[in-house]
C-alpha cells in the first residue's frame, strides 16, 4: 500500500512547513456576516472551492511538472513531447497553481489578502484594532 503524503497547511508553490488542514476553511472560521443570508453563504462556497483547487493542485503537481519538464526539452524526440503534451491537457484544470487564489477566510475576498493571516485587509484592520490578532498592535514611533 502506497504511503499518502500529507497536504500542506497553505497550499502554494513554496510549500510551508504548518501541519496539514483538516477541515474546510469555512468549518475553521465561522463567518462573521450572518446578516448577509446568501451573500454568506456564496462566500463559504468559493473559499471551499478554492480549497479543493488546492487539494488538487497538490495532488497533482508532480505529475504536471514532469510533463511540462518533457514538453520542455529540446533533447527528447517530438512524438515523445507530443505524447506528454497531450497528457498535461488531459490533466484537470483545477489542478494548476495558477487557478489558486488567496481568499480572506471571514469574508471570502479575493483581493488584498494578507498571506501571514489570510485575511483582507480590511477583515485585517478590524480585529487588529478589537485586539483580537495576537501580537499585533498598531504601530506608533
Amino acid at each position: 500500500m502506497a504511503q499518502r503524503v500529507g497536504v500542506p497547511f497553505l497550499v502554494s508553490r513554496r510549500h510551508s512547513s504548518a501541519p496539514a488542514a483538516a477541515e474546510l476553511p469555512s468549518e475553521r472560521f465561522p463567518c462573521q456576516h450572518e446578516r448577509r443570508g446568501e451573500l454568506c453563504k456564496t462566500l463559504e462556497k468559493r473559499n471551499i472551492l478554492d480549497h479543493k483547487r488546492r487539494l488538487l493542485a497538490a495532488k497533482y503537481e508532480l505529475r504536471r511538472k514532469l510533463y511540462k519538464a518533457v514538453c520542455r526539452d529540446p533533447e527528447l524526440p517530438a512524438e515523445l513531447r507530443d505524447r506528454h503534451r497531450c497528457k498535461l491537457s488531459r490533466l484537470p484544470r483545477n489542478s494548476s497553481f495558477v487557478r489558486v487564489r488567496n481568499r480572506c477566510i471571514s469574508t471570502g475576498r479575493p483581493r488584498a489578502v494578507l498571506r501571514l493571516f489570510r485575511m483582507s485587509r480590511i477583515t485585517f484592520r478590524e480585529k487588529a484594532s478589537q485586539g483580537a490578532l495576537m501580537g499585533v498592535k498598531k504601530s506608533s514611533w
